[in-house]
């Protein structure tokens, strides 16, 4: 599962969210070699917006997120919920009454990044222990697909968000570093973006060939000593985009 990714203020990153009507100057992206579960990131949504004259339109925004979807209320503040909820499984969308199931289908969101880690664990001595850490990055900006829900503090009315990463089945170019999943990352292609920032698009089965594991991007994978540090150990491998 993805459990950790960098995003950089590149020109790629910065065109991407251009297109999706982010101007970066009044809405600088957190950027981060190592943004990890928990950490506060940046993810592109679609908001309402009060026009005036009682219109209400909706605007795509740039907006701080928890990365963890289900947060908890205790001590007067929003935490991290004690299910685990960074990533959402594919197979848990359409399911009512999953964590994901609403989010779905009314309040998508999209995750830029530079890159992605994984982690591959295995059982030694009956224990589960992690033996290979790879890094993932790529030319193009990623749009990871993600969820996001909104949280009110009861007592200052402000607005909390948070978020997670959608998972798919682990992509064969992929397995030999994370055998359990790959994240969603989503077609720069087409209108994928568009559509799946719009709120109004509920018809979720539309989105069904995007949950089939797929290299929409070449990307470098990057063999290192551990997150923390990202020293390289071996060359990185080219794994080049599916045809």
């Amino acid at each position: 599962m993805c459990g950790r990714f960098n995003v950089s203020d590149s020109p790629a990153v910065k065109q991407m969210l251009l297109r999706l009507g982010i101007d970066t100057h009044n809405w600088p992206i957190r950027i981060s070699d190592y943004h990890r579960a928990c950490s506060t990131i940046s993810i592109v949504c679609r908001l309402k917006e009060d026009t005036g004259l009682d219109n209400v339109g909706e605007c795509t925004v740039l907006e701080d997120a928890i990365w963890w979807l289900l947060l908890d209320y205790k001590d007067g503040q929003y935490k991290p919920s004690r299910f685990t909820s960074f990533n959402s499984r594919y197979d848990k969308l359409n399911v009512q009454g999953s964590a994901a199931y609403l989010p779905y289908r009314q309040s998508r969101c999209i995750i830029p990044a530079s890159g992605f880690g994984e982690t591959e664990h295995e059982l030694i001595n009956g224990k589960k222990k992690p033996v290979r850490y790879t890094n993932f990055s790529s030319e193009l900006p990623l749009a990871l697909g993600g969820l996001y829900r909104q949280w009110q503090h009861p007592d200052t009315g402000h607005i909390l968000n948070s978020c997670s990463i959608i998972t798919l089945p682990p992509h064969p170019k992929l397995q030999p570093y994370q055998s359990n999943a790959s994240p969603l990352i989503l077609p720069l292609e087409g209108d994928w973006l568009e559509q799946w920032l719009d709120p109004q698009v509920q018809d979720v089965e539309r989105f069904n060939p995007l949950l089939e594991p797929c290299l929409r991007q070449d990307l470098s994978a990057q063999m290192i000593n551990k997150p923390g540090e990202r020293q390289a150990i071996a060359d990185p491998i080219l794994l080049e985009a599916d045809a």
